[in-house]
Protein backbone atom coordinates (compact mmCIF):
# COMPACT_ATOMS: atom_id res chain seq x y z
CA UNK A 1 0.00 0.00 0.00
CA UNK A 2 1.70 3.25 -0.78
CA UNK A 3 0.41 6.94 0.59
CA UNK A 4 -1.87 7.52 -2.72
CA UNK A 5 -4.18 4.40 -1.46
CA UNK A 6 -3.86 5.74 2.22
CA UNK A 7 -4.89 9.02 1.16
CA UNK A 8 -7.78 7.31 -1.00
CA UNK A 9 -8.82 5.04 2.20
CA UNK A 10 -9.09 7.90 4.75
CA UNK A 11 -11.19 9.60 2.26
CA UNK A 12 -13.46 7.36 1.74
CA UNK A 13 -13.77 6.55 5.05
CA UNK A 14 -14.21 9.58 7.37
CA UNK A 15 -15.31 7.79 10.46
CA UNK A 16 -11.64 6.58 10.80
CA UNK A 17 -10.94 9.95 12.13
CA UNK A 18 -13.54 9.68 14.84
CA UNK A 19 -12.68 6.07 15.70
CA UNK A 20 -9.00 6.59 16.53
CA UNK A 21 -8.94 10.43 17.53
CA UNK A 22 -7.19 9.78 20.72
CA UNK A 23 -4.19 8.06 18.20
CA UNK A 24 -4.19 10.96 15.61
CA UNK A 25 -4.08 13.47 18.61
CA UNK A 26 -0.85 11.98 19.79
CA UNK A 27 0.69 12.00 16.10
CA UNK A 28 2.86 14.93 15.47
CA UNK A 29 4.50 16.02 12.13
CA UNK A 30 7.18 18.25 10.63
CA UNK A 31 5.96 21.96 11.27
CA UNK A 32 5.95 23.47 7.40
CA UNK A 33 9.08 25.99 8.21
CA UNK A 34 11.03 23.29 9.94
CA UNK A 35 12.90 22.96 12.78
CA UNK A 36 10.14 21.19 14.87
CA UNK A 37 7.31 18.59 15.06
CA UNK A 38 3.74 19.93 15.78
CA UNK A 39 0.12 17.84 16.28
CA UNK A 40 -1.69 17.10 13.14
CA UNK A 41 -4.39 20.18 14.72
CA UNK A 42 -1.86 22.76 14.69
CA UNK A 43 -0.71 21.63 11.44
CA UNK A 44 -4.23 22.36 10.51
CA UNK A 45 -4.51 25.97 12.04
CA UNK A 46 -1.67 27.20 10.48
CA UNK A 47 -2.86 25.82 6.92
CA UNK A 48 -5.72 27.79 7.46
CA UNK A 49 -4.06 30.98 8.48
CA UNK A 50 -1.96 30.38 5.50
CA UNK A 51 -4.96 30.23 3.27
CA UNK A 52 -7.02 33.33 4.73
CA UNK A 53 -3.71 35.03 4.21
CA UNK A 54 -3.70 34.42 0.60
CA UNK A 55 -7.19 35.22 0.01
CA UNK A 56 -6.53 38.22 2.01
CA UNK A 57 -3.95 39.40 -0.41
CA UNK A 58 -6.68 38.74 -3.15
CA UNK A 59 -9.35 40.54 -2.31
CA UNK A 60 -6.76 43.56 -1.86
CA UNK A 61 -5.79 42.66 -5.41
CA UNK A 62 -9.09 42.92 -6.00
CA UNK A 63 -10.39 45.94 -4.26
CA UNK A 64 -7.20 47.43 -6.14
CA UNK A 65 -8.31 47.00 -9.94
CA UNK A 66 -12.09 48.08 -8.89
CA UNK A 67 -11.02 51.65 -7.82
CA UNK A 68 -8.36 51.84 -10.29
CA UNK A 69 -11.52 50.65 -13.04
CA UNK A 70 -13.85 53.29 -10.99
CA UNK A 71 -11.36 56.29 -11.53
CA UNK A 72 -10.70 55.64 -14.95
CA UNK A 73 -14.64 55.34 -15.61
CA UNK A 74 -14.88 58.48 -13.78
CA UNK A 75 -12.33 60.14 -16.03
CA UNK A 76 -14.22 58.84 -19.24
CA UNK A 77 -17.27 59.93 -18.29
CA UNK A 78 -16.09 63.38 -17.43
CA UNK A 79 -14.30 63.36 -21.07
CA UNK A 80 -17.72 61.88 -22.51
CA UNK A 81 -19.95 65.40 -20.91
CA UNK A 82 -16.61 68.17 -22.47
CA UNK A 83 -17.52 66.37 -25.89
CA UNK A 84 -21.03 66.59 -25.85
CA UNK A 85 -20.32 70.34 -24.51
CA UNK A 86 -18.23 70.56 -27.85
CA UNK A 87 -19.71 72.62 -31.17
CA UNK A 88 -17.54 72.27 -33.70
CA UNK A 89 -14.44 69.45 -34.65
CA UNK A 90 -11.96 71.81 -33.83
CA UNK A 91 -12.79 72.01 -29.97
CA UNK A 92 -13.39 68.47 -30.08
CA UNK A 93 -10.05 67.94 -30.75
CA UNK A 94 -8.80 70.37 -28.33
CA UNK A 95 -10.94 68.97 -25.65
CA UNK A 96 -9.70 65.74 -26.34
CA UNK A 97 -6.40 66.32 -25.97
CA UNK A 98 -6.28 68.38 -22.57
CA UNK A 99 -8.36 65.43 -20.81
CA UNK A 100 -5.75 63.00 -22.31
CA UNK A 101 -3.14 65.34 -21.02
CA UNK A 102 -4.54 66.67 -17.81
CA UNK A 103 -6.92 63.56 -16.14
CA UNK A 104 -5.02 60.78 -17.80
CA UNK A 105 -1.57 61.49 -17.38
CA UNK A 106 -0.28 61.35 -20.98
CA UNK A 107 1.64 63.56 -21.96
CA UNK A 108 2.52 62.87 -25.51
CA UNK A 109 -0.61 62.55 -27.39
CA UNK A 110 -1.31 63.66 -31.62
CA UNK A 111 -4.84 63.52 -33.18
CA UNK A 112 -5.32 63.53 -36.78
CA UNK A 113 -8.70 64.01 -39.12
CA UNK A 114 -8.40 63.79 -42.86
CA UNK A 115 -12.24 63.59 -43.48
CA UNK A 116 -12.77 67.25 -44.38
CA UNK A 117 -11.22 70.67 -43.63
CA UNK A 118 -12.32 71.67 -40.56
CA UNK A 119 -10.05 74.08 -39.84
CA UNK A 120 -6.11 75.30 -39.89
CA UNK A 121 -5.12 73.64 -36.59
CA UNK A 122 -2.27 70.78 -36.95
CA UNK A 123 -4.83 68.10 -35.74
CA UNK A 124 -6.70 68.48 -39.30
CA UNK A 125 -3.20 69.11 -41.46
CA UNK A 126 -2.86 66.42 -44.22
CA UNK A 127 -1.29 62.99 -43.19
CA UNK A 128 0.63 60.54 -45.82
CA UNK A 129 -0.89 57.25 -47.23
CA UNK A 130 1.16 55.41 -45.50
CA UNK A 131 -1.04 56.65 -42.08
CA UNK A 132 -4.22 56.46 -43.69
CA UNK A 133 -3.76 52.52 -44.82
CA UNK A 134 -2.39 52.14 -41.22
CA UNK A 135 -5.49 53.25 -39.54
CA UNK A 136 -7.78 51.62 -42.13
CA UNK A 137 -5.96 48.12 -41.23
CA UNK A 138 -7.25 48.48 -37.34
CA UNK A 139 -9.54 47.01 -36.29
CA UNK A 140 -8.62 47.73 -32.73
CA UNK A 141 -5.91 49.82 -31.03
CA UNK A 142 -2.44 49.00 -31.77
CA UNK A 143 0.47 48.81 -28.59
CA UNK A 144 4.21 48.22 -28.70
CA UNK A 145 7.33 49.65 -28.62
CA UNK A 146 8.24 50.81 -32.01
CA UNK A 147 6.03 53.63 -33.93
CA UNK A 148 3.98 51.79 -36.43
CA UNK A 149 4.04 53.17 -40.22
CA UNK A 150 5.52 56.82 -40.23
CA UNK A 151 2.97 57.76 -37.19
CA UNK A 152 6.23 58.89 -35.12
CA UNK A 153 7.08 62.03 -37.84
CA UNK A 154 3.33 62.94 -36.03
CA UNK A 155 5.23 64.14 -32.88
CA UNK A 156 7.89 66.31 -34.57
CA UNK A 157 10.66 66.49 -31.90
CA UNK A 158 8.16 65.19 -29.19
CA UNK A 159 8.45 61.69 -30.36
CA UNK A 160 10.17 59.53 -27.49
CA UNK A 161 13.63 58.16 -28.34
CA UNK A 162 13.33 54.80 -26.37
CA UNK A 163 9.24 54.25 -25.68
CA UNK A 164 6.25 53.07 -26.52
CA UNK A 165 3.12 53.68 -28.65
CA UNK A 166 -0.73 52.90 -28.26
CA UNK A 167 -2.53 53.92 -32.00
CA UNK A 168 -6.04 54.35 -31.86
CA UNK A 169 -7.91 54.16 -35.04
CA UNK A 170 -11.10 56.81 -34.92
CA UNK A 171 -14.35 55.31 -36.86
CA UNK A 172 -17.34 56.28 -38.37
CA UNK A 173 -17.46 53.28 -40.65
CA UNK A 174 -14.84 53.66 -42.03
CA UNK A 175 -11.48 55.41 -40.64
CA UNK A 176 -11.12 59.09 -40.61
CA UNK A 177 -8.85 59.95 -38.10
CA UNK A 178 -5.62 58.51 -36.41
CA UNK A 179 -5.09 59.15 -31.77
CA UNK A 180 -0.79 58.50 -31.04
CA UNK A 181 -0.34 58.56 -27.23
CA UNK A 182 3.40 57.85 -26.76
CA UNK A 183 4.84 57.87 -23.38
CA UNK A 184 9.06 57.48 -22.70
CA UNK A 185 7.99 54.96 -20.17
CA UNK A 186 8.44 51.43 -22.69
CA UNK A 187 6.74 49.52 -21.24
CA UNK A 188 3.37 51.81 -20.32
CA UNK A 189 1.88 50.74 -24.14
CA UNK A 190 2.87 47.14 -24.76
CA UNK A 191 2.02 44.50 -27.27
CA UNK A 192 -0.61 41.88 -25.69
CA UNK A 193 -1.59 44.98 -23.17
CA UNK A 194 -5.45 44.94 -22.89
CA UNK A 195 -6.71 47.86 -24.81
CA UNK A 196 -10.79 47.79 -23.45
CA UNK A 197 -10.38 51.42 -22.24
CA UNK A 198 -7.99 52.58 -25.58
CA UNK A 199 -11.02 51.67 -27.54
CA UNK A 200 -13.79 53.41 -25.66
CA UNK A 201 -11.64 56.66 -25.93
CA UNK A 202 -11.33 56.22 -29.72
CA UNK A 203 -15.16 55.51 -29.94
CA UNK A 204 -15.66 58.53 -28.06
CA UNK A 205 -13.51 60.86 -29.46
CA UNK A 206 -14.65 59.60 -32.89
CA UNK A 207 -17.98 59.81 -32.70
CA UNK A 208 -17.85 63.48 -30.96
CA UNK A 209 -15.32 64.36 -34.63
CA UNK A 210 -18.06 62.35 -37.04
CA UNK A 211 -20.76 64.53 -35.60
CA UNK A 212 -19.03 67.84 -36.70
CA UNK A 213 -17.65 66.28 -39.60
CA UNK A 214 -19.33 66.05 -43.70
CA UNK A 215 -20.71 62.22 -44.33
CA UNK A 216 -17.67 60.37 -45.91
Amino acid sequence: MNSEDIALYLKTHPEFFEEHADMIAGINIPHPHGGRTIPISERQILSLREKGKQLETKLREVIQYGEENDLVSRKIHDLSLALLRARDAGTVAQVALNHLRENFGVPRAVLRVWRGAAGAAAEFQPVSDATRAFAASLDEPRCGAEPAADTAALFGDGAPAQGSYACVPLRDGDAFGLLVLASDDPKRYYAGMGTLYLSRLGDLIGSALAAHLPPS
